[in-house]
């Protein structure tokens, strides 16, 4: 029996029972699927195999009382070498192991299986200049044919390379993966899955393409019409029960409606636009059409990759940004549905409560604090570790004008870790031993770089003094969690200000600014004293505020602000200095905003949609040549100037790292080298585990 003695009654519709068809769930909450967390490991050179990594994962997340869980998509065919999952069945043999242990716990598993991206396809920048050679295309075929990963309901630009055509599907193509769908759902079934989910009439990826008009210029039977646009997805669930029985459930991945505006253009909460994908009427009819075709439950939120932000939402977007959709939805349909995307457990209860909805779609939550739903059961919310809603470990997918996936090839083959728990999906690489000999050792800087190394060396059984040259911990993190919009920021601070107290073996002492290492007589040194903000050698620069003084509240800016750099933090600020009613501009020197690396296109994208649709000025290819009271003086690509009436001018143009000390001891984060709360946390599991 799971422990509910404690809950907040508030909670209580979360844990009670639903069906669908004749399978019981215990609670209603879900693990929504995420790429990286398949059980048939597929983006790897060595083919599909069962994946004991994710397998752990899920297993993990049962014991801590999850209802259902669906792990990420399961490409029919393999993404190298080609081969079809049903044709591996030494995979569902250990997949029908693992699902006697995943019931033992009380949870159900629905496997998701997928037609594929099409245009979606997050080709990367290693990949795409092969595709485009046909004699190189026709070279990597045997390994990775990446006519068919591309292939599409019509011959369009891909999302992720606008210079590339992706190829029309063949019917043949079409009655192959159909097929493929049916032969791999009933080895599922026959291994003891609790039922399979379609992937997917969502998110803009194969399927979805096919319903939606804007993307499927088709005139055979395949396109056109509503019916022949949705026919894909029905042939699929129909071919399905056909082989697995009807009352093996089948859920569908499905996007309520596409918030798009044009080709790679989405559309702002609470906009006012028209919409060239699925709308709600159209979704009206096509979510009654799929559940007449065969379709037991919709898991469902919105968006496609050209307003990816809905369907992975960042910290921008509103929490619960989906549930006004998903449940308007529900009134048209009478199997269960799902609603996923920033749902907080309270709101997620009320609507179960009300019968808006059946299910509360939680995913990346789960990768951060694999325990929270036992936690919220027990009544310890201020013991979950919070999502950020980052992206920057499990979906980093980046991409910026004239580039594909830029991301690093070892992250696009290994998605779904997390930024903040560097033991998801990594649990051979990130894992705790007692040390080997106690040690002393000294931590300098209480930002969350230093209160991680902390944590862990605590928990291997080492003693750790800890020095913070201020009055409080977070570090520059505090001036990052400041904007309005990132409570969730604040909410980590918080969780690691409460857990870092939890450990009798750390002492924290504060307004303790260390200058000589030596003198601290540990047995080995820490240095985790971040950097400092870079300035450029232009007239008028001081006139600038930086960064973190405006992050902090300590300056003021007036009605006319002037952003300098348009990466991540300069374009962050931009957004908080409108929320408040205030007038930016950003100025930056490369040809698109935030272009750096392993920055997710979820999180980009919104950034460079919001500021195109409210009118934001935004100067790219432009260099500041001087700072005036009155005005920046700027330079485009062309050598022309730019003069920009401006009444406060925020400088953001990156760091510099700033260790306090490099010889002799252990540096780490930003001291170390500038990256983001990833590189902080993950490089502090680096030392602290070896120490």
């Amino acid at each position: 029996m799971d422990n509910k003695a404690n809950l907040d009654p508030k909670y209580e519709a979360l844990f009670t029972p639903w069906k669908i068809r004749d399978v019981e769930i215990k609670n209603r909450i879900v693990m929504c699927p995420m790429g990286g967390t398949s059980l048939f490991g597929w983006f790897e050179l060595g083919g599909c195999h069962f994946d004991k990594e994710a397998a752990a994962l899920f297993l993990e997340r049962a014991q801590n009382n999850v209802g259902l869980i669906i792990p990420g998509i399961a490409p029919l065919r393999d993404t190298f070498w080609g081969k079809w999952l049903w044709q591996n069945p030494k995979m569902f043999d250990e997949l029908r192991v693992f699902m006697d242990e995943i019931h033992k716990t009380g949870a159900k598993l629905f496997i998701q299986l997928t037609a594929g991206m099409g245009r979606s396809w997050a080709i990367t920048e290693l990949i795409a200049p092969l595709h485009k050679n046909k004699f190189t295309r026709a070279l990597i075929k045997p390994v990775i044919d990446t006519n068919h990963e591309l292939a599409s309901p019509s011959p369009q630009p891909s999302r992720w390379a606008h210079d590339i055509e992706c190829p029309e599907m063949t019917k043949e193509q079409i009655h192959e993966i159909i097929e493929a769908f049916a032969k791999t759902a009933k080895l599922c079934r026959d291994a003891g899955v609790d039922g399979v989910e379609v992937h997917a009439v969502h998110e803009g990826y194969l399927l979805d393409q096919f319903s939606i008009e804007f993307f499927n210029k088709r005139t055979d039977e395949y396109g056109g019409s509503f019916e022949n646009r949705y026919r894909f997805a029905a042939e699929v669930v129909k071919a399905i029960k056909e082989a697995c029985g009807e009352d093996f459930p089948v859920s569908l991945r499905y996007s309520v409606e596409s918030k798009m505006k044009g080709f790679c253009e989405g559309a702002m909460p609470g906009e006012d636009y028209t919409e060239v994908g699925r709308n709600m009427e159209e979704s009206e009819r096509a979510a009654k059409y799929l559940q007449d075709a065969g379709y037991d439950m919709l898991n469902a939120d919105n968006g496609t990759y050209d307003s990816w932000y809905w369907a992975h939402p960042p910290m921008y977007m509103p929490q619960n940004c989906n549930l006004d959709s998903v449940a308007h939805i529900k009134k048209f349909v009478d199997i269960p549905v799902v609603c996923a995307g920033r749902m907080e457990p309270d709101v997620g209860a009320l609507a179960v409560a009300e019968g808006k909805i059946d299910g509360v779609g939680v995913a990346r939550q789960f990768l951060t604090d694999g325990a929270w739903v036992k936690k919220l059961m027990e009544n310890r919310i201020e013991d979950i570790k919070p999502c950020i809603c980052c992206h920057a470990g499990c979906f980093n997918f980046s991409s910026s004008k004239g580039h594909a996936n830029t991301q690093d090839l070892s992250d696009t083959m290994g998605l779904s870790r997390c930024a903040l728990n560097p033991k998801t999906m990594q649990s051979k690489k990130y894992k705790l031993t007692p040390a080997k000999r106690q040690k002393h050792v000294a931590v300098i800087g209480g930002g969350i770089g230093g209160m991680e190394a902390a944590i862990v060396l605590a928990q291997r059984g080492h003693t750790v003094t800890l020095y913070e040259k201020t009055d409080r911990l977070g570090g520059v993190f505090i001036a990052a969690a400041a904007p309005s919009y990132k409570e969730k920021d604040r909410a980590l601070i918080a969780w690691y200000e409460r857990e870092i107290r939890k450990y009798p073996s750390i002492e924290i002492k504060f307004n303790a600014e260390i200058k000589d290492v030596k003198a601290l007589g540990a047995d080995e040194v820490i240095v985790a004293t971040g950097a400092t903000a870079k300035k450029i050698p232009i007239p008028g620069a001081d006139k600038s505020i930086e960064a973190i003084d405006f992050l902090l509240g300590n300056k003021t800016v007036g009605e006319n602000v002037v952003v300098i750099g348009g990466g991540l933090t300069g374009c962050e600020i931009a957004y908080e200095l409108y929320l408040q009613g205030k007038k930016p501009t950003v100025i930056e020197m490369q040809d698109d905003l935030v272009t750096t690396p392993g920055i997710c296109l979820a999180n980009t994208s919104y950034l460079r949609d919001f500021f195109k649709t409210n009118k934001v000025p935004v100067y790219l290819e432009s260099g500041v040549c001087l700072i005036r009271d009155d005005a920046v003086v700027a330079k485009d690509k062309d050598g022309n100037t730019i003069e920009i009436p401006c009444d406060s001018v925020i400088m953001s143009v990156g760091y510099n790292p700033a260790p306090v000390e490099k010889k002799g001891v252990h540096v780490i984060g930003d001291a170390k080298s500038v990256g983001n709360l990833r590189t902080v946390i993950w490089g502090a599991w680096d030392v602290a585990m070896k120490i």
